[in-house]
Parts: C-alpha cells; structure tokens; sequence
C-alpha cells in the first residue's frame, strides 16, 4: 500500500493510497486506522458520493426526465460508464468498488473517530471538466467512455495490486490525459489541490486521510505548499458562446437559397426534401438502434431537421423525453441497474440507460444526417 507521512507544523498528515478495487486495501485501511489511532479520518468522497455509498438504493430516487430535460444525460452515462468499468473489475476480484472508504468510515465509526469528506463536489468536477475541454478533447473522452463498456480485460488480483502506484480510474485518466491535458488538469491536478487544502484546514494533530494511490504524490507537494483559497476551483465556468455552432445552420440556408435562385422553385423544394430525409433518417436510425419506443423514433425523425438549424436544441432531447414519459423507469429497474450496466446487453436491456442511450444516439444520427445531406445540396446546385 502507498503510504506517505507528512508534517506540516503541528499537524502529522498520514496519506494512505488505495487501489480503489483492491480486497488488500480494504484490510490494510483498516489496520492503518487501528494502527495509527487518528484525530480525524478523511476519505477522498464528496457528500453526493458519500451518500450514495452509505445508501446505494438513492438510484431510485432519480429523476430521469428532470436529468434530460436539463441535458444532464451525457453526464450522467459517463458516470455510469465508469462506474462499470470499476464495477467489472471489483466483480473479478470480489470486491465492491469504493470498499476501501466504506471500510474507513466503518472502522472510524467503531473507534468514534470523526470523519472528514475532503473531495470537491462530483457535480463541480464534472462541470469544470466539459466546460474546459476543447472540441476534440470532448471527443476523445466521449470515446475512450463508451470503449470501457466493451472492454473486457481479463485482471487478476495480482494485476490490480500492480496498479497501487496508480489505481485504477487514475491511470485511465493518466492514460486519457496524454491527448486532452484538461482531462488530467480538472480531475487529478485540480482535486489533488482541493483535497490538500481541505486537509490543511481539519482539526487535530494527526490526521489519516485515505484516498487514490494516484493522489498521494500530488497530495504531498500540496500539502507542503497549499493554496489560500478553493473558491477558483469551485467556480464552473460559464458555457462558450459557440458561434462556430451557427457555421452549419447558415452554410445551409445559404445552399438552399442558392437552390432556389439557381434551379428555380422545384430545385428548392427538392434540396429542402433531402435535408429533412437525411436529417430525420439518421436520428430515427439513431433512436431505433437505442432500442427506443416507436413514438420516440418517430419524435426523433420530427424534430432533427428542425433542431440541427438551431444549435440550442437537439433532437435526442426530445426523443429522450418522450421515452422517459413512454417508459418512465420503474422501481425495479434502478434496482437493477448497479448490476447491468455490467454488460453491453444489459445498456439496452435497462430503462434508465435505454432512454440515455436515445438521448445521445439520437444526437449523433441527427448530426451525421446534417453533414451528409451538404455534399448532396451541394450537388443539387452544381446539377442545375
């Protein structure tokens, strides 16, 4: 196990680095607790993850239509995604990933030890991530996500073990962070400050904090030299003013125009047919590979070529929408759910993740409709 002490004035700051999916790091927190007898136990957990890990059943208490009406829906499938991905893992080796903080908590509990939730806010996190990444950055984590629900890596205890100089999700974003820096900026550099700072701040002269092997370094140069104040690294940015968005829309309109004025009414019409065939054949493909309710199809078909000429709105929206309220999730499947998002079936086969996977197929076929019906304006023009 990575184990650093730190003294900062009158303050013993012990850091103990876990492999988040470890069976050995669950037992060795407990021994580090009982060994060291601490004023404070902190967990690298914010109150959201806190509460879902003292209480797995708040699943059930999601609100999908709220999550895609304010076009949450990406956020929430990527959390899944790597909630799987350490899920699949912990599966292997017999061990629900998370155990170790859940083993802190318990064991401070047992010893009346305070306990301490020193990570920034999992919703800020996020947040921060997708405002500052660039386009191409964006594509790369969408694409790195979905690869994890394919892969099927074949992991021994051993293997995992290996992975304490690094655990787990931190050498994926390591791995991530090589082609979008931002990546490794907001969820590694950025939260190893905030933690840092959050440490310096608790009471009592020698504090255990139990976090990701991959914090530990990180943690240390902070902890010697912390930031004054974490108000920088709670602010969200605002969303860009994408005006590159627009380029789309007006090439479009511009061909059209260009149709009727060259080819005449019928050339116009024909190039408005083909924009919406294109646009609404792609989106409803999209949605029906999601496995969505034929209505919702239909919705996604409707709205593409309307939503594609205006970059505030989307067709997945209102295709996920309608199946939230077609298929509006029961109890049973939220129960459900920790266990199939486990397979690629098990995507498909839950519907809180079916309507997620509507929303962002939906978008993807709304879009590839859009640039693929260009070249075919393009040439209805040049035919005339």
């Amino acid at each position: 196990m990575s184990t650093e002490t730190v003294q900062t004035g009158t303050k013993e700051i012990i850091l103990v680095g876990t492999a988040h999916v470890s069976r050995d790091s669950v037992e060795e927190v407990r021994e580090s607790i009982q060994a060291t007898k601490p004023d404070v136990v902190a967990v690298e957990l914010c109150k959201r993850r806190y509460d879902v890990l003292r209480n797995p059943q708040n699943w059930e208490e999601t609100d999908i239509v709220g999550i895609v009406r304010e076009k949450k829906a990406s956020f929430l499938f990527a959390n899944l995604v790597l909630s799987a991905f350490q899920k699949r893992i912990g599966e292997k080796l017999g061990v629900r990933p998370g155990q170790e903080m859940h083993e802190a908590i318990q064991v401070a509990d047992e010893a009346c030890i305070p306990v301490a939730l020193i990570d920034r806010p999992v919703q800020i996190t996020l947040q921060r991530t997708w405002r500052k990444l660039s386009l191409k950055e964006r594509f790369l984590l969408m694409a790195s996500s979905i690869t994890a629900i394919f892969e099927t890596q074949d992991l021994d205890e051993d293997a995992i073990e290996q992975l304490k100089e690094k655990d787990v999700l931190t050498a994926a974003v390591d791995e991530i962070g090589k082609r979008a820096p931002t990546v490794k900026e907001v969820l590694l550099d950025e939260r190893d400050a905030y933690m840092g700072k959050k440490i310096t701040e608790l009471e009592g002269s020698r504090i255990l904090a139990v976090v990701g092997a991959g914090h530990v370094k990180g943690l240390t140069e902070q902890l010697k030299d912390p930031i004054e104040d974490l108000s920088a690294l709670e602010y969200v940015p605002p969303k860009r003013k994408a005006l590159w968005k627009w380029i789309l829309p007006l090439i479009i309109i511009a061909l059209v125009a260009g149709g009727f004025y060259v080819g005449g009414a019928d050339r116009g019409v024909e190039m408005v047919k083909w924009w919406f065939l294109s646009n609404a054949f792609f989106a409803a493909l999209g949605a029906a590979l999601a496995l969505g309710h034929p209505i919702s199809v239909i919705v996604a078909a409707c709205a593409s070529p309307i939503t594609s000429m205006n970059p505030t709105l989307a067709a997945g929206w209102f295709a996920g929408l309608s199946e939230a309220y077609l298929r509006r999730p029961k109890v049973a499947d939220f129960e459900r759910l920790q266990q199939d998002i486990l397979s690629v079936r098990g995507f498909w086969r839950n519907s809180v993740t079916r309507i997620l996977l509507v929303v962002i197929l939906a978008n993807l076929g709304s879009s590839v409709g859009a640039y693929l019906a260009m070249p075919i304006l393009t040439k209805l023009i040049f035919d005339t």
